[in-house]
């Protein structure tokens, strides 16, 4: 079991919701490596792919959706995230016929409605993964395609090992292990078509600058257990001291692991 599947180890789902409806105007000032991502998940998209509809689950501001769109046009687009806040933000810019307020481990729309499932940096805050999949098989058309990028254990691990130097409480978010999606996708009924891991490092002037980032993108710590209350400035003195030492000649690492997946519905016999 992963440390991000141990009890007790998952964020709430409705402070997941509510800490990125908070960030919806912000998000996308900061979201570079959002951007990032999900532009290298689009370019791992089987090229003979033509979605009459597709699906942009977890759409956050709707960048993506908007991407879909121009890029499958004339299909028709669905919008799906848990978080309110950010469906508002990305219903005036369009991309999609509708926008749903909706969870991956409980799809809003029915079975065989769709022919491509996009999803980027949404699905780590899902705490049942094999039931996420369930959805994605159920929801596809025979031949549909689910493409996913997730955060895998490792990422912010600069951050994490900074602060267990500190005080050793719980002060970044867990993930997955890479080997835990290997065995869920490999008996989830879907297909891989891909499967990779790849490191993203971002770099950062000082540490307030990446937490700051981390906060406008809602995606601060949202582990039960986490310290309460303001962290005294000792402490911060003391975490700012031992990030230092992973300094780079770029600035302050911050490195993700990334997930990459692309699964395909098996078509009917």
């Amino acid at each position: 079991m992963s440390e991000y599947a141990q009890p007790g180890g998952l964020p709430d789902k409705h402070q997941v919701a509510a800490s990125f409806s908070r960030a919806a105007e912000s998000y996308d000032a900061v979201a570079e490596l959002q951007r990032n991502v999900g532009t290298q998940l689009l370019a791992r998209l089987p090229a003979s792919l033509q979605p009459q509809r597709w699906l942009d689950l977890g759409c956050g501001t709707g960048y993506f959706t908007r991407a879909l769109a121009e890029r499958y046009a004339p299909g028709e687009g669905l919008a799906v995230d848990i978080a309110e806040g950010m469906l508002r933000h990305a219903r005036p810019q369009g991309g999609a016929a509708h926008f749903i307020a909706g969870d991956a481990e409980a799809l809003p729309l029915q079975s065989d409605s769709v022919d491509l499932l996009f999803s980027s940096l949404a699905l780590q805050w899902c705490a049942d993964f094999p039931r996420v999949l369930s959805e994605a098989q159920r929801v596809l058309r025979p031949g549909g395609v689910l493409a996913f990028s997730s955060l895998c254990v490792g990422t912010l691990q600069e951050l994490r090992d900074s602060w267990l130097a500190v005080d050793g409480l719980v002060h970044v978010n867990r993930f997955r292990r890479f080997e835990d999606y290997q065995q869920i996708c490999a008996v989830s009924g879907l297909k891989p078509l891909t499967l990779q891991r790849q490191a993203e490092v971002l770099h950062f002037p000082d540490l307030r600058s990446l937490t700051t980032s981390l906060k406008d993108l809602g995606a601060h710590n949202l582990n039960p257990g986490r310290p309460g209350g303001l962290t005294g400035r000792s402490r911060i003195r003391a975490l700012i001291e031992a990030y230092e030492c992973f300094r780079q000649p770029q600035g302050l690492p911050a490195t993700y692991q990334v997930l990459y997946g692309v699964l395909q519905k098996p078509s009917q016999a």
